[in-house]
């Protein structure tokens, strides 16, 4: 007998003896053999107990089920035990016994929910073990392996449970756990509580924390459902103690206290305290907890999860930032909530909240917000999962309106958190609501800069007030013979198309989104009802929309604007209701029958609808002849792949419009084309071309409509093999990136719902523009590979990326595939296909030519290459033509070059006559290019003009011309040294004369770069002789300051003779030229006054440390002076003014007077 009452002790129900009190329940038990009679849990026959567990397939069974057992089974299932006692006066004990033994869970699929992360098979039980089969490889089945679920059924299989005792709705065992290396053998005790075929809690003694149950509490779970025969089962403790009398009862409890005395003693003496105490809490009410008595009405029937630990693994996988491995476990969670709500299992919306609170509560969300930064992109798309599963739970059909209540206002307090994360990721949706299918409030037309930002909960707050009641929607989703062919209404709404079969009209993301919610929530049949109906609305859309405009087609043309009519693009939706088509009707390609239809009880709990008047077919006659749930599946993805869209705001929104198209193309990929799919795929393109600005590769498109490119090349690779001209024709219209283009259109403003109206004269801030122009030139290349050999496409192609393509780096990859393709290894090169690579690489050089670019050199030369491979006309062309592709420096120092290498002459085959012509062409270009650029092409034009006289004396003459005003000394040394290695010392000392009036050496560079050209000058007119070197010492005296170099020149100057070795070999006197006379005294002197103003000069700001290399310095000075005739007096002269001028540096000219006196 049980009751309610309010009392502290963790049991659920009070009972009480029959009779005892008003609140008892009337009536008593009829019959029964002593307490519990040492009973088992077996069933009417192990066969049927069997049959009835799902180990044998019905129709095997070796009797049939009895009347008892079904009733008790379904009994078990829905009431709770309090209700049973209250509503029946008298309950046999074998019925009561039968309905304690059903009330276990039955099936393995919920223990492996609660036990393992989803391993991706549908039934647990299917693989060998009763364990879901390992998607693939050994690393995944050694990572399953370690899953409490995998390990208790290795327990269990490894005869470690024992001791199961099944006391009413309570199951208790040990689980020994086997020693390990490390660790010795230990013994758990596990005790399961259970009501209506879910277990309700779970304690065990090895402290398992963790979302999952343990492996121990897996073990005996199973052990009870697949061996019931060999657990004993009791009635609730209570009804053993009703059958005692109280010499038995007082036996029954000293004796437990004897055996867990020192456990329970305390609180037994304080139970019997309060018991005699007449005032005591404990005496006001009637009956007394048993926790085996089962559930009572009160009691939410749900499946034990433990809140804590979820909140507890939530926060530290959101602590470890996307490191360890966080981000799979949380997007594991997410797969285990959607496995709940695919189950119908309550706890699915309870542990969403759990996590989302968690996620709410992360302290990043501040920082991040404070500091303007945005959150990681594995992060936000976390967030993306977590609206999109609460937009399921809120859409589930059959929920409670109180319970969807509950959800809203927990919803709105999340939204309205500052922190929360919005819906584009970086910037709030400026869009009106446009989830909600109800009509718009007063709001929908105000200003989009006043309306509040979009949230990640905002759509699922918008889809409380979606409902399922509409008849025409439940007539859809529950049957497969809902058509009405006399249904003529050939408007836009209508509720039925041609065939008769049914439409769907509401806004397609949230139409989509119902689809979504039906599958999420076990009704694959329903969902897949729905999303027949809402792809033929689509296909009927795109063939009225076609219509619409071929009527408008001449004056849109004319005006060339177009406008978008979807505010809202399908592919990259945070509602993804492309993808969700896509994958419902691919689903129902791969699930057998038996399967899909198992969770489809809808109309069950729905309640059947009023049946209408209409006509029935079955359900495949809502496809056309010849398609199936494949083609639907890839129609409906083309139809949203080639959709016109706006490109939406912000960074990750756009990523996310890149990143959905083409995981949706990843999975088209993995379909094989047949002649039904090329149909299909056919049908689509054409439509696509002629559909205007109902699609992205109409004749006119907007100019910030999502580019088509990664969609194009995917039509063009499937489409070529069976229509080629189609195939071109869609990619070449794809081609364009009006976004770059500042005579695009900027799109029709007269019409109220054109985009234009809603974000009115936005500026593009595209942040994928990179991306998006790499996967134009992916296009391009792809249609290039594909055109080889056919001269009139390559010319196509070659044109359309000349007009479409704004990048110099993607068409100098372009100009390299092309080149790569053309000159395959194995074969002959496609002379047209490298023309080609020829003009895209000039319209690299013509575009880069006026602007920095670091790849520019390779660039050059790798043109100078592809030209080589055209022939020697190209290379003609170039050079001729150089000033338009390079600047001179290129065009001498790496073209002309290139050009008269010996490499390039064998490469060609080159005779004479050719060799000659290019050489000449080679000349000119240099005589150009020093003409326009003598500092730089100056020695490159001198080279490339020795062999020719005429040619070479014009180079030397432009060189000379601009000696004067342009070049540096540098560069006029260098030329010097050239003429002198070439055999022209006379013009080497020329130059080197003019680069002399150039130069300016200071006293304290005498480690200027210039000092060996200075040396080598002065060398060379030494070996002229007298007269030259006369020439040149003036200039040195003038430009070189420095006291140390003139000291080096004047040392080399008195060591030989002058001219010893002069022109045409003749030899010159051997006399050595005298210190005394010009022009070796005018160097002496100007040396000895370098080495006076260099000493006053250091000594100003001398330190201490720098003392030992001043007198150094001193002892050089020393030996010029003395090369002097009077040097020894003017060198103790100027040691005398420097004691007196800097007498105040005692300890420096103390070290004066030490060396020199």
């Amino acid at each position: 007998m049980a009751e309610r009452g309010q009392l502290p002790p963790p049991a659920k129900r009070l009972c009480c003896r029959p009779g005892y009190g008003s609140g008892c329940r009337p009536g008593g038990r009829v019959g029964g053999a002593g307490p519990g009679g040492g009973a088992l849990c077996a069933g009417p026959s192990s066969a049927a107990a069997a049959a009835a567990l799902g180990l044998l397939p019905l129709g095997k069974t070796q009797s049939p089920e009895s009347l008892l057992d079904i009733a008790a089974r379904k009994v078990a299932e829905k009431w709770p035990f309090q209700r049973v006692e209250e509503r029946f006066e008298r309950i046999p004990e074998p019925v009561q016994r039968r309905i304690v033994y059903w009330s276990f869970p039955r099936s393995e699929r919920e223990i492996c929910m609660y036990s393992s992360f989803n391993t991706g098979s549908e039934d647990p039980a299917a693989a060998p073990g009763g364990a879901a089969a390992a998607p693939g490889g050994a690393a995944d089945a050694a990572d399953e392996n370690r899953l409490p679920f995998r390990r208790g059924i290795a327990l269990l299989d490894g005869g470690c449970v024992d001791n199961v005792l099944q006391v009413g709705f309570h199951l208790s065992g040990t689980v020994t756990e086997p020693a390990m290396q490390s660790e010795p053998e230990t013994v758990c005790n596990v005790a399961i509580s259970f009501d209506r075929c879910k277990i309700t809690s779970v304690t065990c003694s090895c402290g398992n924390k963790d979302i999952f149950y343990c492996a121990h509490v897996v073990a005996l779970s199973l052990y009870r459902i697949r061996k019931p025969d060999q657990v004993k089962l009791r009635l609730p403790i209570s009804e053993t103690l009703f059958q005692m009398n109280r010499d038995q009862l007082q036996k029954f409890v000293q004796y437990l206290i004897t055996v867990h005395h020192t456990e329970v003693l305390p609180t037994a003496q304080k139970l019997a305290d309060e018991i005699l105490s007449q005032n005591s809490e404990i005496n006001q009410v009637h009956g007394a907890p048993d926790p085996t008595a089962g559930a009572s009405i009160d009691d939410e029937n749900c499946w034990h999860l433990d809140e804590e630990q979820v909140q507890e693994q939530v926060k530290l996988f959101l602590s470890q930032g996307g490191y360890h491995g966080s981000g799979k476990q949380l997007n594991l969670l997410f797969a285990k909530v959607r496995e709940m709500l695919k189950m119908r299992d309550s706890n699915g919306a309870r542990m969403l909240t759990l996590i989302t609170e968690q996620f709410m509560a992360d302290p990043r969300l501040a920082l991040w917000r404070q500091q303007g930064t945005t959150m990681t992109d594995k992060y936000r798309q976390l967030w993306d999962e977590l609206g999109a599963l609460w937009m399921c739970i809120v859409l589930n059909p059959h929920c409670k309106l109180e319970q969807k209540a509950s959800w809203l206002k927990q919803l709105k307090k999340w939204n309205s958190v500052d922190v929360c994360p919005w819906e584009d990721g970086n910037h709030g949706n400026e869009l009106p609501n446009l989830t909600n299918a109800l009509p718009q409030g007063a709001n929908a037309n105000q200003d989009s800069s006043n309306r509040p930002h979009r949230t990640v909960f905002t759509r699922a707050i918008e889809a409380c007030d979606l409902h399922w009641q509409d008849s025409h929607l439940q007539h859809i989703i529950s049957s497969d013979l809902y058509t009405n062919y006399c249904y003529h209404d050939d408007s836009e709404n209508s509720l039925f198309d041609s065939h008769g079969w049914p439409l769907w009209h509401e806004h397609v993301p949230t139409a989509c989104a119902r689809v979504d919610a039906l599958r999420s929530h076990g009704y694959p049949r329903e969902a897949l009802r729905l999303a027949i109906a809402i792809v033929n609305t689509l296909r009927r859309q795109q063939q009225k929309q076609l219509e619409v405009f071929r009527a408008q087609k001449k004056e849109l043309l004319h005006k060339g604007v177009t406008s978008i009519t979807n505010l809202e693009g399908w592919v990259g939706h945070p509602l993804d209701p492309i993808g969700t088509l896509f994958s419902s009707l691919m689903e129902a390609c791969r699930v057998d029958d038996e399967s899909f239809h198992g969770f489809s009880d809808f109309m069950e709990n729905m309640g059947h609808c009023k049946s209408l008047e209409y006509q029935h077919l079955p359900a495949h006659k809502f496809l056309e002849e010849g398609e199936s749930y494949l083609t639907l599946a890839v129609e409906v993805a083309l139809i949203g792949l080639g959709q016109q869209r706006i490109m939406p705001d912000g960074l990750y929104a756009q990523e996310k419009v890149c990143r959905n198209e083409e995981q949706l193309i990843s999975k088209l990929q993995e379909i094989e084309l047949d002649d039904t799919l090329v149909k299909i795929f056919r049908k689509q393109a054409v439509f696509l071309l002629e559909a205007g600005p109902y699609s992205g590769l109409g004749e006119v498109i907007h100019r910030e409509s999502v580019p088509m490119h990664t969609f194009a090349k995917y039509l063009f690779t499937s489409l070529l093999p069976h229509d080629a001209e189609l195939a071109y024709k869609t990619a070449l219209r794809a081609m364009r990136l009006l976004v770059l283009e500042s005579t695009a259109p900027s799109g029709d403003m007269s019409r109220p719902h054109h985009i234009a109206s809603v974000v009115p004269n936005r500026y593009p801030r595209w942040f994928t523009l990179s991306h998006l122009e790499s996967q134009q030139c992916e296009l391009a290349s792809t249609m290039l590979t594909a055109a080889k050999g056919d001269v009139r496409r390559l010319e196509t192609v070659l044109e359309s990326i000349q007009k479409n393509i704004h990048s110099s780096s993607h068409i100098f990859k372009l100009a390299q595939d092309a080149f790569k393709i053309a000159t395959i290894m194995d074969s002959l090169p496609d002379i047209t296909l490298l023309k080609v690579s020829l003009e895209l690489g000039l319209q690299v050089m013509r575009m880069t030519l006026s602007t920095l670019n670091w790849r520019r050199r390779e660039m050059v030369r790798w043109l100078v290459t592809c030209a080589t491979e055209v022939g020697v006309y190209a290379l003609d062309s170039i050079m001729q033509n150089w000033f338009t592709l390079f600047t001179p420096t290129e065009a001498t120092s790496i073209v002309a070059t290139t050009v008269m290498s010996n490499s390039t002459i064998v490469r060609l085959h080159l005779d004479c006559h050719q060799q000659e012509k290019l050489a000449s062409s080679a000349r000119t270009l240099a005589l150009q290019c020093a003409m326009k650029d003598p500092q730089n092409c100056a020695l490159s034009a001198l080279t490339l003009c020795e062999k020719d006289h005429i040619a070479f004396e014009t180079a030397y003459q432009i060189v000379l011309d601009a000696a004067t005003t342009g070049m540096t000394y540098t560069q006029l040394f260098t030329i010097a040294r050239y003429m002198e290695h070439r055999g022209y010392p006379m013009r080497a000392f020329k130059l080197a004369t003019l680069a002399m009036t150039h130069l300016n050496l200071a006293y304290n560079q005498d480690t200027h770069p210039a000092i060996n050209d200075v040396l080598w000058a002065c060398a060379l007119s030494h070996s002229l002789g007298k007269n030259e070197l006369a020439a040149i010492i003036p200039l040195v005296v003038k430009s070189v300051k420095c006291a140390t170099v003139l000291s080096d020149i004047l040392r080399r100057c008195t060591l030989t003779t002058p001219g010893m070795v002069g022109l045409h070999g003749r030899r010159n006197s051997g006399k050595l030229m005298s210190l005394d006379k010009a022009p070796l005294r005018q160097l002496l002197d100007a040396t000895i006054g370098a080495y006076i103003n260099t000493t006053h000069s250091r000594l100003t700001h001398i330190s201490p440390r720098h003392y030992s290399e001043f007198i150094e310095f001193l002892s050089k000075a020393r030996e010029t002076f003395l090369m002097a005739h009077d040097g020894h007096i003017q060198f103790t002269q100027f040691i005398d003014n420097l004691k007196q001028i800097y007498k105040g540096k005692k300890k420096l000219m103390m070290l004066v007077r030490e060396r020199f006196g």
